[in-house]
């Protein structure tokens, strides 16, 4: 991670073989058959949002767009299911990680 990264919190499931991935901060889901495609797809999601956010058409809303978490419920599956892996070091059906994405300065 960079120092101008900014570091977004990733929540995912796996049910009846897709994968389902919400990035927390923005409310922002993906859904493929693969782990690496919907983190793929999420990472792309994530970056194209904070760009249009920041410095696209929706920038004025900016202040609204950045602050438009997740509902608790999945806060609280994605501290739930960090904690358990730090614990037991195994994977399972959720995934619970930070994401980087770079930050470039506006010019």
């Amino acid at each position: 991670m960079k120092p101008n990264d900014l570091l977004l919190h990733v929540y995912g499931e796996r049910k009846d073989g897709q994968w389902t991935l919400m990035c927390l901060d923005f409310t922002l889901a993906v859904q493929a058959d693969s782990l690496a495609e919907a983190e793929q797809l999420l990472k792309e999601q994530m970056e194209m949002y904070v760009r249009e956010a920041t410095i696209g058409q929706d920038a004025e809303y900016a202040d609204l767009l950045l602050k438009r978490k997740a509902p608790l419920k999945y806060w609280i599956k994605y501290y739930l299911f960090r904690t358990k892996k730090a614990i037991t070091h195994r994977c399972s059906s959720h995934i619970a990680k930070s994401s980087p994405i770079p930050m470039v300065p506006a010019t």
